[in-house]
């Protein structure tokens, strides 16, 4: 039997940390249930339509968001808002895979490089782990806006 996984964040702000993995790894937000957004349309506008034509009150209107990668192989990302902080290390994180098939150098490079785009979008950058043949290729560790843990592999 096939499963399907979709990996889950708490979060204070779903639309704010949905945008920002949107941008991370090319994902979209798909559009609400029944509606086909045309060629270019903005899912978000779809959505904000969509939720105050069902009544949710405003307040209520951030309490989840979604991603779906958009050639539909990688895992659907659901944002669900909470009400504490984040207080400790995750127990599960994101690998993003960001310098597939690359050695030595020029993999620490695409990763830097990749390190940097993240780093406009919101991210921090944590540590860097130096390539230690033939078991370790090099990463970077990082959080995302919200202080969740993931790594550039």
């Amino acid at each position: 039997m096939i499963r399907q996984i979709q990996i889950t964040f708490d979060a204070r702000d779903p639309r704010a940390l949905s945008l920002f993995w949107r941008e991370a790894l090319g994902y979209v937000i798909p559009g609400p249930p029944g509606v086909d957004l045309p060629e270019g349309a903005d899912p978000l506008a779809a959505w904000d339509g969509f939720l105050e034509q069902a009544g949710v009150p405003e307040a209520e209107r951030n309490s989840a968001s979604a991603l779906e990668d958009p050639q539909g192989r990688g895992p659907r990302l659901f944002f669900q808002q909470v009400p504490e902080d984040k207080v400790a290390k995750n127990r599960v994180h994101l690998d993003v895979r960001a310098a597939p098939g690359l050695r030595g150098q020029e993999r620490m490079g695409a990763l830097e490089a990749e390190c940097e785009r993240l780093v406009a979008l919101g991210a921090a950058r944590v540590r860097r782990h130096e390539p230690d043949p033939p078991m370790e290729e090099g990463f970077i560790v990082m959080t995302d806006p919200e202080g969740n843990e993931f790594c550039l592999d």
